[in-house]
């Protein structure tokens, strides 16, 4: 399923969203949690990525698993090496694209005021201010794992 498309294979394809979703989410759900007079304008690319970014990071991850049972099983030497460093940091970005999305759009909702208190988040100030704190440390460590994915990706392809 993740192996070629239209005769490509499909790993060099599917990690550009991947790449690009992930520091998009970073991005977004951190300024959600920092700038709450955006909250109103930014909840919608909050939710949308959150649904996004762990879907592209699982393809990517997949994908490339694919490429290195299709092309690369039996490579060794520093090639080896290279690959096995870049693909050490797939399980950790999926995670941490998982759990930022999940801190995020557990923020969303607990920022988004219930029926009976109008402009008061639904959870109060300290779950808010808690939520806010996970998301901006997962918003770290999937940044984090997101540029060492793809930094050691580019070493392995390119030296």
């Amino acid at each position: 399923m993740f192996d070629q498309i239209l005769g490509l294979p499909a790993h060099p394809l599917i990690i550009h969203f991947a790449v690009v979703l992930t520091p998009l989410l970073v991005a977004v759900a951190v300024a959600y949690a920092l700038i709450p007079r955006w909250r109103t304008f930014a909840a919608w690319a909050v939710v949308l990525l959150s649904l996004a970014t762990p879907v592209a990071v699982f393809a990517a991850k997949e994908s490339g698993e694919s490429l290195k049972e299709a092309r690369f099983a039996t490579v060794d030497g520093p090639l080896a090496g290279r690959i096995a460093t870049h693909q050490s940091f797939a399980t950790p970005l999926l995670l941490s694209a998982l759990g930022l999305a999940a801190a995020a759009l557990l923020l969303v909702y607990a920022t988004s005021p219930a029926r009976d208190s109008v402009g008061r988040d639904r959870f109060g100030r300290p779950a808010t201010l808690t939520l806010s704190a996970a998301t901006l440390v997962l918003a770290v460590v999937a940044g984090y794992f997101v540029f060492r994915a793809g930094d050691s990706g580019a070493r392995a392809v390119w030296g």
